[in-house]
């Protein structure tokens, strides 16, 4: 049986010597801040290189790193817990329920998700909900090897749109056998395509 066959091209936003360490066959660190949006993992923007050096580049904004690079990974996603499907979205639902009540019985509060924009960029409690779920799968022994989920994040693209400006496909990889190759990704600037031009 083949475990690993959907595949994605996804973009890691990182410092240039990170870049330069990953090409050389050197692992991914996996990212386990509290309030890391799918859990513990390593991430990627699926299909998204413009958005995964915007991140760079406010990472360095924040002083996190120095020179703002992408590299991009081909990634099997295996046994995905794939929060765009609603039979998922389901299981985390009941995942959230009984995790609430465990809480709840040994007199502990729930996290709570929060930031400085309507994004509540700070995820403590999804991640804590999903790392939870997560864990329990492994002793289950029935791992996940990776979870996506899409996000509607920023300002609307224009005013009534339904669109926002980073809305983003994220990859959290929990398995490290499901990046099977790293490559530089070419980033070119194109000039926007004005009505006028096109008549």
């Amino acid at each position: 049986m083949l475990r690993y066959a959907r595949t994605v091209i996804g973009y890691h936003g990182c410092d240039e010597s990170t870049v330069e360490r990953l090409l050389r066959g050197e692992p991914f660190r996996p990212s386990t801040n509290a309030y890391d949006w799918l859990g513990s993992g390593v991430y990627f923007w699926e299909y998204g290189p413009d958005r995964a050096l915007s991140f760079a580049e406010e990472q360095r904004r924040r002083g996190k790193l120095k020179r703002p690079a992408v590299v991009g990974a081909v990634l099997q996603l295996g046994r995905c817990f794939d929060l765009l499907d609603t039979r998922f979205t389901e299981d985390l639902a009941d995942a959230h329920r009984e995790f609430a009540a465990q809480a709840r019985a040994q007199g502990l509060p729930l996290p709570v998700n929060r930031g400085r924009t309507p994004d509540r960029e700070l995820r403590y409690l999804d991640c804590t909900v999903l790392n939870w779920y997560l864990l329990r799968m492994i002793a289950r022994g029935t791992p996940y090897d990776s979870v996506r989920c899409a996000f509607l994040e920023g300002e609307p693209v224009y005013e009534g749109a339904g669109i926002y400006k980073k809305t983003h496909i994220q990859i959290s990889i929990c398995n490290p056998t499901c990046i099977v190759g790293t490559f530089i990704p070419t980033l070119e600037v194109t000039p926007p395509l004005l009505f006028e031009d096109a008549a």
